[in-house]
């Protein structure tokens, strides 16, 4: 399948990415609703594994957080909440989401975020050699040394995944 070569506007994600001296890979498909990172693993040929979604859900206090897990698991919420010592955990709504991230669901990057929010990475995606993530627009992946999640991110590694 032939690419088109599309021209993507620097992101807040793109540009919190330069600013942290991140080298990064930019990957632009065609977004399909509810497509998720099966139909960006497929359009781009990767294995949807090295595909990580970036997830806003909140604890039972309704504090907002980032997750990061591979494109072809689940979260196991009960879990992440042990891990991250809440009750409970649940995902927002895209209008919540969206207005904790600053991003349309869909397009949700973990950098650039419009506020703070602690970011739980799955531990197993820290181990793969590149990850591809969304880049802060639909239909646009960065891909990235997933130990830039830690450094740039602080994001914290635990095991939730299903």
């Amino acid at each position: 399948m032939a690419r088109r070569e599309r021209h993507v506007s620097a992101t807040p994600a793109m540009q919190a990415l330069r600013r942290a001296g991140v080298e990064f890979t930019v990957h632009v498909y065609d977004y399909v609703e509810h497509g998720g990172t099966a139909e960006s693993a497929r359009q781009l040929g990767v294995d949807e594994h090295a595909v990580v979604k970036t997830l806003v859900m909140q604890d039972d206090r309704g504090e907002p957080l980032i997750v990061l897990m591979h494109g072809d698991r689940q979260v196991s919420t009960k879990n992440l909440a042990r891990a991250i010592g809440a009750k409970g955990v649940q995902s927002c709504t895209p209008e919540v989401a969206q207005r904790h991230s600053g991003y349309l669901v869909g397009g949700t990057s973990p950098f650039g975020l419009r506020k703070a929010l602690p970011v739980y990475v799955q531990a197993s995606v820290l181990a793969l050699p590149r990850i591809l993530i969304n880049g802060g627009q639909r239909g646009c992946l960065v891909g990235i040394d997933p130990q830039q999640l830690l450094r740039v991110l602080g994001a914290r590694s635990v095991d939730c995944a299903i």
